[in-house]
């Protein structure tokens, strides 16, 4: 079966100003989805902040196995409801590959528990992405090193919570150094997050960022889903494993317990 992935793009940019819609004049999120689609293995669909609960139904999340993220502008305008949804798809299996300035969005947030605060400079600086984990499926097929003529920088301190892997390490014009590719997983999801892809430069048209994100997909396929782990069951004495006999005082008259 494909790896059904939907790209979220915010939208704001390319209908307000000119540079950005001529470097995406369909839209950055169709651009992402052009990438991905030199790959037979993945299906793609996209959608938008404007949709009705920003293309983020219940429906769609189910139809879903990994979700792209690219928001700057209006990370506020997000629906507190919609997020709560895409990180219970994300703890029950569902890939997550978040992109560029969605390291401050309020889903990568809710994920990492954290500021996910940085340092950053717009100025058209010149990127060096250096990997760091060669072996890495995110990694697959790449050089060393790539470059990118112009990107705004970001540097650390990155105030995340430590990953399981630093795939990438990038090193900007202006001297300052950013953990640029790292992975993490909650609850059965696989998250990564990916530095490059500020949208007044043609980031999303460079090959090699486009092999970046159809390996990052492949990697955050997962074939199951744990919808379990969302749950708190009561185990009732009777059906424990072992045989047991229940003793002392309880608080959980109704034994569905405090939520």
């Amino acid at each position: 079966m494909p790896i059904r992935t939907l790209v979220w793009g915010e939208n704001v940019h390319e209908q307000k100003n000119k540079v950005v819609a001529d470097n995406y004049p369909e839209g950055m999120h169709n651009q992402i989805a052009k990438l991905l689609s030199s790959d037979s293995n993945i299906v793609t669909k996209t959608t938008t902040l404007q949709e009705p609960e920003h293309g983020c139904t219940v429906e769609a999340l189910a139809e879903t196995d990994v979700l792209i993220w690219w928001g700057h502008a209006a990370h506020g305008q997000v629906q507190d409801e919609i997020v709560e949804r895409v990180a219970q798809r994300v703890w029950e299996g569902m890939g997550l590959i978040v992109l560029h300035s969605g390291h401050f969005s309020k889903i990568f947030k809710r994920l990492m528990g954290s500021p996910c605060a940085l340092n950053w400079r717009e100025a058209g600086e010149r990127e060096r992405v250096w990997v760091t984990s060669p072996g890495h499926p995110i990694a697959k097929g790449l050089p060393p090193y790539f470059e990118l003529e112009m990107e705004e920088m970001y540097g650390e301190p990155f105030s995340v919570p430590d990953p399981l892997e630093t795939v990438f390490v990038s090193w900007f014009q202006g001297g300052e150094v950013f953990r640029s590719g790292l992975t993490y997983r909650r609850g059965a999801g696989n998250i990564f997050y990916f530095r490059p892809g500020h949208e007044t430069y043609p980031t999303y048209h460079d090959e090699t960022v486009g092999q970046v994100l159809r390996n990052a997909v492949n990697w955050a396929y997962n074939p199951n889903t744990y919808p379990g782990l969302l749950k708190a069951p009561n185990v009732p004495v009777g059906e424990a494993l072992e045989k047991i006999e229940e003793r002392g005082p309880t608080l959980h008259q109704g034994r569905e317990g405090f939520r």
